[in-house]
Parts: structure tokens; sequence; C-alpha cells
């Protein structure tokens, strides 16, 4: 069996384009990511969900708090601790000790076994690490985990104006929670000579997935100026919608306008590629993750047409923040394939600082091509990426499996770099 899903569509013409381009202008693309990166420090590290639409290839969620770890190809484990190497040198080059603090009062396996990893990996880096929850409660909580790994969380303490762990005091504080239930006073006023990282403004009790995805529409607007694409095809237009109360039935005109400009939009660049698909957007929360309050629509109306059940999930995000703010987002499908049975797959790209570090496909039995695979309660299969994301083939067909990968790895590095600019804007000078 082929190491990666089918592109079952026959519209690959674009897509295949694309990778062309990326290909042919490999040099140029590489020396810009360079500049780039020189300018504007990358995040500790992020996860990146990808569509290939087979004539359009973007990323739809963009994860400064990655999960997913242990889902990752151990044969790229030495590309990982390279990639935390030059992040500590960027940010405290004489660190010797790093805390992590996880997501609150999670006993989800999955989640542990890929805190371990991060832990495993920062330590062949050459750091000690303790984990520290923010949880309100005292005391150690030691768990053995399947893979037969343990993991041990500390109560996170503060020593003056420092984050410490009883003894432990260390230069990197690397945040793994995505602060979707408020940011913790404890993270307040920190020294400035102890990083914590990524930014805690960058948690979802402040960020908005619409301010992203500005960043990534400039950032995506000169990257296809360089390579000669129309910016569309690396880019999922969206619109904001903001003080929707979905209980109260507030906001649904406002929703709805944003919903039908969105499908005209993509009705004419579909009617411009010759594409023969039914348009849809994807409505979901500005903030928040985990697949949550998320819904596709094809027709407007379907937004006066929700009843209480559907208002009542979209209206409540993770740890039963209230939503307000709706992000209305092209929606991209995804039509690759995988196995006996077509079950839908989605690449999620992983990086650690600027260098992507592997990936896998989010592989899921029961979603259809225009549908969330990120679904909660839905079972998947990660499949491990087979080759890194870093090694075209010049002699090999554009849609070859490394130069697939190669395309994978630009558009997320793509979507990294809004992101670096997007914490840039929030740091003090």
């Amino acid at each position: 069996m082929s190491a990666v899903p089918n592109l079952t569509t026959a519209l690959t013409g674009p897509l295949q384009e694309i990778e062309s381009h990326f290909l042919s202008n490999q040099t140029e693309i590489e020396h810009w990511f360079r500049s780039q990166w020189m300018a504007t420090q990358a995040p500790f590290y992020g996860s990146v969900d990808l569509r290939n639409a087979g004539f359009k290839l973007a990323p739809v969620d963009t994860n400064l708090f990655p999960a997913g770890f242990n889902n990752l190809n151990t044969a790229f484990l030495p590309l990982c601790v390279q990639a935390v190497q030059a992040a500590i040198e960027h940010l405290c080059p004489n660190a010797r000790r790093l805390i992590i603090v996880p997501e609150s009062h999670t006993r989800n396996l999955f989640y542990l076994e890929s805190l371990a990893t991060i832990r495993d990996i920062i330590e062949k880096a050459g750091l000690q690490v303790r984990i520290a929850h923010i949880d309100n409660e005292e005391g150690d909580r030691t768990l053995d985990l399947p893979s037969g790994r343990q993991l041990t969380q500390e109560a996170l303490q503060r020593k003056d104006s420092r984050l410490v762990v009883k003894d432990f005091d260390p230069c990197i504080v690397l945040l793994n929670n995505d602060l979707s239930d408020g940011r913790p006073a404890i993270l307040d006023d920190i020294d400035p000579d102890q990083t914590v990282t990524p930014l805690p403004a960058m948690g979802w009790s402040d960020r908005m997935k619409s301010d992203h995805f500005a960043h990534y529409k400039r950032v995506s607007a000169e990257f296809s100026e360089l390579v000669g694409i129309d910016p569309w095809i690396i880019d999922p237009h969206f619109r904001k919608c903001g003080k929707i109360d979905f209980k109260a039935r507030e906001g649904e005109d406002c929703l709805a306008d944003n919903v039908n400009e969105v499908l005209e939009y993509i009705r004419s660049k579909y009617v411009e590629y010759g594409i023969d698909e039914e348009p849809f957007v994807i409505a979901k929360a500005d903030s928040g993750t985990y697949g949550m309050n998320i819904m596709t629509i094809r027709d407007a109306k379907e937004i006066h047409e929700l009843n209480r059940k559907q208002r009542n999930k979209m209206a409540r995000g993770k740890g039963g923040s209230m939503v307000t703010d709706v992000l209305v987002q092209e929606g991209v499908f995804t039509f690759e394939t995988w196995g006996s049975k077509n079950a839908i797959a989605e690449p999620v790209i992983y990086m650690i600082d600027h260098s992507v570090v592997g990936g896998f496909y989010r592989v899921h039995t029961k979603r259809g091509v225009n549908e969330n695979l990120n679904a909660p309660g839905m079972h998947f299969e990660p499949l491990a990426f087979a080759d890194t994301c870093n090694l075209p083939d010049q002699s090999a067909a554009p849609d070859a499996e490394p130069n697939r990968f190669y395309a994978y790895g630009v558009v997320a590095r793509l979507a990294l770099l809004a992101a670096a600019r997007e914490i840039h804007t929030l740091q003090p000078e």
C-alpha cells in the first residue's frame, strides 16, 4: 500500500501546478523562508491542519499548543531533537531546566502520551524537564501510560515573580495548555528573565482565529507573488461575524450575510477554474479548539433553520465559554482517501521552531469530504508520514509522494509564519 492516501478526484491539475511551482522555485522559496525567520522568530512549536482538494491546498487551523506528538513517525525523532535545540538557542541559550504546563484536569490518555513524547524529546535535547499543572490542587499526580512510560505532574508555584516547581527553577516555561478556560493569574507579571512560550496572550481566552487568518492572507499574498500563483489556491477566504448569541437567536442576519458573501466568492473562483463542486463554508467559534462549535453550511438559509440542539451546540465552547464571535471560513474539500473503505484523510503537519518535523494523516471512516474530521468522541486513525516534508524529488512527478509532502511542508510553514507575525504584534517592545 502507498505511504500516502490516494488523491481520488480528477481535479488535480491546479494542485500539480502548485507542486510544479514549488519545485521549480525551491531555491527561491527556501531563501525567502530563511529571510522571514531572520526577521520574525518562529513559535516554539505548532501544528497545522491542511485540506487537500486537488485544486486547492490550504490550512484550516493552526494550533500553537499542539498535542499529537505521539502520532509522529519515531524515525523523525532526531529531527525533533535538533529543532528543539535550535528553539532553545533562540529563547534561552543557557537553559538547563524547562517546565511544561499541560492541559488542566485531563485524563485523556492520547493527550498524556503526547505530553510524555514532548518531555522525552526535550530531555533528549539536553534539558531537565518537569511537568507542572495549574489546577487548584496540591500534590503530585503520577500516571502509568499504555506505552509503558510514567508521567508525573506537580503543582506550579510562584516564587516571587518566577514560576517554579518546588526547588526546580527553570529558564523556560513551555505552555501546552491553550487557556480556553481563561488566563490564570499565576502567569501574569513574570520575571522578564524567565521565558514563557508561547505567550499566554496566544491562548484561546484572548486569541482569535480571524486575526491569525488575516495574517495568513498577507503571508500567502507575499508568497504567491514570489512563486507566481493565485493566492486563493493556498488561502481559504473568510469573514468574521461578531456579537452572536445562538441561544437568543441574535446576530443571525449578520452570520447569514457573511455566509452568503463567502459562498458567492467561492462560486466565482469555481467558475474561474472550471470546478464542478458545490461550495460550502465552515462556521466555527472564532476562538477555541478540539473540533467544537463547527458546522458545515451550503446555503445561508440554514442559519435561520437551526434547531435548539444545534444552537446549544454552537453556543458554548471548551470549558463552557460562551461563543459570541464566529469565523465564516471557505470550506476546503479533502479528496484524499485511505484504505479499502476509502476513509477520508487530511494531513496534520508538526513543526518545532521553523523546522517541519513530521506529521500524520487524520483518517475518518464516518465523515465526508466536506466535514470536519477533528470531531470529539469520534474515532480516527493517525497515519504517520513515511517521509519528511523537506526532501522534494526534482526528478519525480509533481504529485509524487516526496513532492506532495514538500507541498504540505511549504503551506504549513506559511501558516507558522503567520502565527509568528501574530505573536510579534503582541510582544512588548
